[in-house]
């Protein structure tokens, strides 16, 4: 895709602090970052989310976030981590992307709630499978 933001970052075409990369992955530095070390993992090729790309892909891209959160805690001194990743309504670059954000005590990363539109747990139950 030439108009992809992270496909420009893979071929270097826009800087960035690349972390780490390998064949099938570039993690760089999140320019909006939540916590230090917020960094997003991308495949090289362009898949545009989760469902699209392949299952043995999708399996090297977990190694690499296996691979990289001991280097993390190691050298960065984080104590979780979270992992998220958008599809349609929230995914702003259409390129499928992990959100490896290192956690730390008291860091006051929220998890977003909208407390006023969630239905009790059985009627979710039920919706999900009927």
């Amino acid at each position: 895709m030439d108009d992809c933001l992270f496909c420009k970052i893979i071929k270097k075409e826009v800087p960035s602090e690349i972390i780490y990369e390998d064949s099938n992955f570039l993690v760089f530095l999140d320019i909006k970052p939540a916590t230090n070390g917020d960094s997003l993992i991308v495949p090289k090729k362009h898949y545009l989310d989760l469902t699209t790309i392949p299952d043995d892909l999708l399996i090297k891209m977990n190694n690499v976030i296996k691979k990289l959160y001991p280097i993390y805690k190691e050298k960065l001194g984080c104590v979780g981590l979270t992992l998220t990743t958008n599809k349609d309504y929230a995914q702003e670059i259409k390129h499928l992307h992990i959100h490896f954000i290192p956690r730390y005590e008291n860091d006051k990363v929220g998890y977003l709630s909208n407390k006023e539109i969630l239905e009790d747990l059985k009627t979710i139950k039920e919706k999900l499978t009927k």
